[in-house]
């Protein structure tokens, strides 16, 4: 899964994403050449849920269906 900015230039490449210790690992490369591992906690996923409104998610739902957004 690639991540772009808003002049769709690549950020980040995201290869793994896992479970270890009860936090969430997200292995990629950052602009195609520093790796890089986030770490994510059960603190920092419930903060990230609260940033998402129920608009948002539905829009990301659809936008999943569609296969749309390439």
């Amino acid at each position: 899964m690639r991540l772009f900015t808003t002049d769709h230039s690549e950020l980040m490449e995201i290869s793994s994403i896992r479970t270890e210790d009860g936090k969430v690992i997200v292995s990629g490369t950052i602009m195609g050449a520093m790796p890089v591992q986030a770490v994510l906690s059960g603190t920092e996923l419930r903060k990230g849920y609260s940033m998402v409104s129920f608009g948002t998610m539905w829009r990301i739902f659809k936008i999943f269906l569609s296969g749309k957004g390439a």
